[in-house]
């Protein structure tokens, strides 16, 4: 069998599919529905005025990095327990995607803070805790890139992705565990239910849902370009040992 079959037989060909045409088509209606009632038919908070609608990204961006920090976190213990490419790469392609949602929840959140706080940036528990998983992040992305054997990066990555969830749950937790300036949690207040309701919430879910489904169709593409990388990468090491091997023989 060659490369090529052996590639054919057990992963994929392209970056795209059926499936993931569907998903992406449905992300595009979710963002056209959150910017139609996030912009327009949502009413202005009370207090916050036109700044609660930044928490329609900020919220669900901030979940879904906690989502793909858990995700590269089971990859990783996967990985190092099972030796399995396939979670090594769903949790390479995980990460990336994390921290792109990282950067934009830090991004979003300054915007907020501005008009609400005074000031783009302190040093309050909540945005401190973020900026440390968004360090760890691009330290376990740049510990994968380094030129190395697949296994050596993959080993070195996966144990920095040990760390993520934990700091996850540092960062979910700060405004629990320290007094700082950041809201409580917007969904829930003490357990007791949701602290905005009506239009304002279904276009929190509307978010949720579009940013959700961006998440999935990001993380598939992600994965099969990981996974073709690896697999023309290999063809190419393969084929130099072959062409090497052949040169001894003639010699």
């Amino acid at each position: 069998m060659t490369n090529s079959e052996t590639v054919a037989a057990t992963g994929p060909l392209s970056t795209g599919s059926s499936t993931t045409r569907v998903i992406g088509i449905l992300a595009l209606i979710a963002m056209g529905a959150l910017l139609l009632f996030g912009l327009w038919l949502s009413p202005d908070d009370v207090n916050q005025g036109d700044a609660v609608r930044i928490l329609y990204i900020h919220v669900p961006s901030a979940t879904i990095a906690y989502i793909g920090c858990a995700l590269t976190t089971i990859g990783s213990v996967l990985y190092l327990w099972r030796r399995s490419q396939w979670w090594e790469l769903t949790a390479y392609a995980s990460a990336e995607i994390a921290a792109v949602f990282t950067a934009i929840t830090l991004v979003t959140g300054m915007l907020w803070g501005r008009p609400t706080w005074g000031v783009y940036w302190v040093w309050d528990a909540r945005l401190t805790t973020t900026a440390m998983l968004m360090l760890l992040l691009l330290g376990y992305l740049a510990l994968r890139r380094l030129p190395a054997d697949y296994d050596v990066r993959a080993k070195r990555s996966a144990i920095v992705g040990l760390l993520l969830f934990p700091n996850v749950i540092i960062v979910r937790q700060s405004v629990q565990w320290w007094n700082t300036l950041h809201q409580k949690p917007t969904l829930f207040a003490n357990g007791l239910g949701a602290r905005i309701e009506g239009l304002m919430l279904f276009t929190l879910f509307i978010g949720f849902i579009a940013i959700g489904l961006t998440f999935v169709w990001l993380l598939i593409h992600r994965f099969r370009v990981a996974y073709l990388a690896e697999q023309l990468e290999k063809e190419d090491l393969d084929r130099a040992i072959a062409d090497r091997r052949a040169e001894g023989i003639v010699r």
